[in-house]
């Protein structure tokens, strides 16, 4: 049995998008739509003073979906992780048209969790 953890660091983005919790907010509700995940409560979020960087967390049913903004180097990193398989995301051009992102690196991860052997 193996789960699925996609990493994604957008670079080049806009500093205001990065700062702005309701662009973060989209941004989680395209992911939950896209990918069928299924919250378990709302999603936590911690803007930082100074730069205004977010944090941003949600529970999922299948795990969770985590994002960390940097406004002063114009980057965004997310992090989804699910239980089971689930089909690709189109996440990217969210990114780019979103938040400006000139390059964005995405690493698909299979993560085993179980092998087929009974535990006794």
């Amino acid at each position: 049995m193996y789960g699925v953890e996609w990493v994604v660091e957008a670079h080049g983005c806009h500093p205001a998008q990065l700062a702005s919790m309701a662009a973060l907010e989209e941004l989680f509700s395209f992911l939950i739509s896209e990918m069928d995940l299924h919250p378990v409560r709302e999603a936590t979020w911690h803007q930082f003073p100074g730069t205004g960087g977010i944090t941003g967390l949600h529970l999922l049913a299948e795990s969770h979906l985590a994002c960390h903004t940097f406004p002063e180097y114009g980057s965004l990193c997310l992090n989804v992780f699910c239980c089971r398989p689930r089909p690709d995301c189109s996440v990217d051009q969210l990114l780019r048209d979103k938040f400006g992102a000139v390059s964005i690196q995405i690493r698909k991860l299979e993560r085993p969790y179980a092998d087929e052997r009974p535990i006794l």
